[in-house]
């Protein structure tokens, strides 16, 4: 395989920014929120900073939701729209994950992080919002066959998937086929690891992780899976208007699967949208996305007279 295929795959995986990523540090304004009446340290979840401090902070008799970034992501990265929860009153906390780590290994440490958050919230409702990869990472989270999920732990979870590659990623395709393993006598998948780590097969469409998805656990009570069709779509662009940076990562066959959409729960929403756009960042308003999830009653509405102060708020994240 030659090495401009890989390069490819690695930009068209999320993995690479054109521009380095400043960390967030500042708290959330809290102001909004419920007052905390637990401490906890929860390894892999945090407030959705890139702070030192780990700690959640967390009223337990009030729903919450967990965010998990995609790749080259970092809880900091999703400031933006844990903040948007807390402008609506909403608690969120951030998993983190190493993006080179097996997904199945980071969706077993993301079902034990659910689970001990359950038991200090008192099984109140959670939501579990997975962007790009992360949403690979959530849907496995929560599939029957995973041990590390105890069941009857939370009686009510919401699963959202957002961009992600639920069919494996396109790019990745000659990672997946195992004759070229033999014949390369073992450099395409040396070179494969190199570029994703572990997760190098499971991403690909011919693995077990896309091809043989189980139902998902009885408690999962909804799951709204947002598509993306990202053709013409820029994430950067320059003074004149013209695109920089394409926001194109992930095509609508890579996002829809024939044995998950036939989940008797799942909700497919399909919104034109960049795959970071979707999500927002310093240059993007995530306004779609804050539609989508208000449209399905997993963010609270905004009231009429808190629409300035929101508008306020949009412009100041970015």
């Amino acid at each position: 395989m030659k090495l401009y295929a890989y390069l490819s795959f690695l930009i068209l995986a999320g993995c690479v920014s054109s521009f380095p990523y400043i960390p967030e540090k500042q708290q959330l304004d809290s102001s909004r929120l419920p007052a905390p009446n637990v401490t906890a340290l929860i390894p892999n979840l945090g407030s959705c900073t890139d702070s030192d401090d780990k700690s959640i902070r967390i009223d337990s008799s009030s729903p919450l939701t967990v965010l998990v970034h995609g790749c080259n992501g970092s809880a900091g990265r999703f400031r933006s729209l844990a903040q948007l929860y807390a402008f609506h009153g909403q608690q969120a906390v951030c998993y983190s994950y190493d993006d080179r780590d097996s997904l199945v290994h980071s969706a077993d440490k993301l079902a034990k992080a659910v689970n001990a958050l359950s038991d200090v919230t008192n099984n109140q409702s959670i939501s579990i919002i997975g962007h790009s990869m992360g949403g690979l990472i959530a849907r496995k989270a929560v599939e029957e066959n995973n041990k590390k999920f105890n069941i009857l732990s939370n009686k009510n979870l919401e699963l959202i998937t957002i961009s992600a590659p639920l069919s494996g990623i396109e790019a990745s395709k000659q990672c997946g086929i195992k004759p070229l393993h033999w014949l390369s006598v073992g450099i395409v998948p040396g070179i494969c690891w190199i570029i994703t780590g572990d997760n190098w097969y499971e991403i690909t469409s011919s693995s077990n992780f896309i091809r043989y998805p189980e139902p998902l656990i009885p408690a999962v009570q909804r799951y709204l899976k947002i598509v993306t069709d990202e053709k013409n779509t820029c994430r950067r662009e320059a003074k004149d208007g013209s695109c920089i940076e394409s926001d194109h990562v992930f095509n609508l066959a890579e996002q829809y699967h024939t044995r998950i959409d036939n989940y008797p729960n799942i909700t497919n929403v399909e919104v034109d949208a960049g795959h970071v756009g979707i999500v927002g960042n310093k240059d993007i308003i995530p306004r779609k996305l804050i539609s989508i999830l208000q449209e399905h009653d997993m963010l609270s509405p905004t009231p009429p007279e808190r629409r300035v102060a929101l508008e306020r708020l949009l412009v100041d994240l970015c």
